[in-house]
């Protein structure tokens, strides 16, 4: 029987057994996969195999590892933030003349590069009646939201648009628009108008729609 174009999508090549990795090295290959999975499934649609499969590694060891999918997931956002934050910190310290507001929102765009990244926390910022998720993703926002005034020293109104800038571009992500640029012209003028100078770039790094993740 032939395998269907998602299936060979999702199949990833188990890790040679005799490269062997520690398991901290294992665990944030775990994660990296998490966050691809997770930022196109959702919680609810991801499971602990397709993790598993996508990291290379078996759904036993993913267990355990994180225990429940819900640990993982928590793990997941997490690594997420702390990622996030790294990048937009090593932005903030970069004696660039660029400004701040600039050199940050350029680390946001290179985050792309981390699959599902920016979609793991927009599920997770939509989580917030689950009991345990919904606690740790308000934490998050919070924290984000507490780097922009404290460390970026923006305004109150300056962090309000730069967040929402973000939720747009995540939401773009999300809906894998880039399928309809070049062909819509409206979905074409918000794609340049949102990355003006890293459209090229932005485009090689957003998942399409037919991809799995």
């Amino acid at each position: 029987m032939t395998p269907s174009s998602s299936d060979v999508a999702v199949e990833q090549p188990v890790a040679d057994p005799v490269k062997r990795l520690s398991s901290d090295a294992r665990r944030l290959q775990i994660l990296r996969a998490a966050l691809a999975v997770f930022g196109a499934r959702g919680y609810e649609g991801a499971t602990t195999d397709e993790v598993a499969r996508a990291a290379g590694v078996s759904q036993p060891y993913v267990v355990r590892l994180f225990g429940t999918k819900e640990a993982l997931f928590l793990a997941t956002i997490e690594d997420a933030l702390a990622r996030m934050l790294a990048g937009f910190r090593a932005a903030l310290a970069d004696d660039s003349e660029e400004p701040v507001g600039k050199r940050i929102g350029q680390a946001y765009v290179e985050l792309l590069e981390i699959r599902g990244l920016h979609q793991t926390l927009a599920y997770a910022y939509l989580m917030g009646s689950h009991p345990t998720i919904g606690p740790a993703a308000r934490r998050g926002f919070a924290t984000m939201w507490r780097f922009m005034r404290d460390e970026m020293g923006l305004d109150a109104d300056e962090a309000r648009s730069f967040m929402a800038e973000g939720m747009l571009i995540s939401t773009m992500i999300g809906l894998r628009l880039v399928d309809d640029y070049g062909s819509d012209p409206q979905i074409t003028e918000l794609f340049r108008s949102c990355f003006p100078t890293e459209l090229p770039h932005v485009l090689d790094l957003v998942p399409r729609g037919a991809e799995p993740w």
